[in-house]
């Protein structure tokens, strides 16, 4: 048997803890399971990439898309390119934060605030052509819109060439999740007579806007519509 094959297949359950993800505040939110980094990952499609630029730290929102299989983050890096090519081998953050709720107490001091989030340490690879950028790309794609890839016109050699991309391990990671009521009813702040509880904040897709130049008679595509909870727009 090859095992050295089998090793590469075989999927980490857990991160591994460094000095940049270790969890030093509120340890009872974190967490190193990679089922919890994948599901946040899976969740979104927005990120912010920290960069340093000249000599001057950066934060760029922009979007992204994951290859589980192989464990790499792929992140839209035109932005940041100038920095990757001036510092090959340093190493960038990239985070991403789902907000589930504000947590409202009896005290202004136990206000909080219920969420999701990753940071994602690596020294990230410049991809700027060739099958990988393809490959990239479409995970990026399909990340954000399932069934877009092979719905839209695919990139063209011009286009391609106009496109970077960072490619990012997801070896190194930091996850915390915060969820629940206020704790502090067992408290003397229990007895003031105060409303407490959670205001929770839910994300959805709405129905479909047609573009208004759009010749009629084109249909809403499945793959769309169902990101929209079925609704064929307009």
């Amino acid at each position: 048997m090859d095992t050295e094959r089998l090793d590469r297949h075989i999927q980490p359950t857990h991160l591994k803890v460094t000095e940049r993800t270790r969890h030093r505040r509120l340890r009872d939110q974190g967490s190193t399971r990679v089922a919890d980094l994948d599901a946040i990952l899976r969740a979104g499609f927005v990120c912010h990439l920290g960069v340093v630029v000249d000599g001057t730290p950066m934060v760029v929102p922009t979007v992204y898309g994951v290859d589980f299989e192989s464990r790499t983050l792929f992140v839209h890096g035109s932005v940041a390119s100038r920095s990757i090519a001036s510092a090959p081998d340093a190493t960038v953050c990239v985070s991403v934060t789902h907000i589930d709720g504000l947590v409202l107490a009896r005290s202004v001091f136990e206000h909080g605030v219920n969420y999701r989030s990753a940071m994602v340490y690596a020294v990230p690879r410049l991809i700027t052509g060739g099958d990988e950028l393809l490959h990239g790309l479409r995970v990026v794609t399909e990340h954000c819109a399932p069934g877009q890839w092979d719905y839209a016109r695919r990139p063209n050699s011009r286009e391609l060439a106009a496109t970077s991309l960072l490619a990012l391990s997801l070896e190194e990671a930091s996850v915390k999740v915060a969820a629940g009521p206020p704790d502090d009813a067992d408290g003397p702040d229990g007895e003031l007579g105060l409303w407490a509880g959670v205001v929770p904040l839910r994300s959805c897709f709405g129905a479909p806007e047609a573009d208004p130049a759009l010749p009629a008679g084109i249909a809403v595509p499945d793959h769309v519509a169902a990101l929209g909870g079925g609704g064929q727009g307009s």
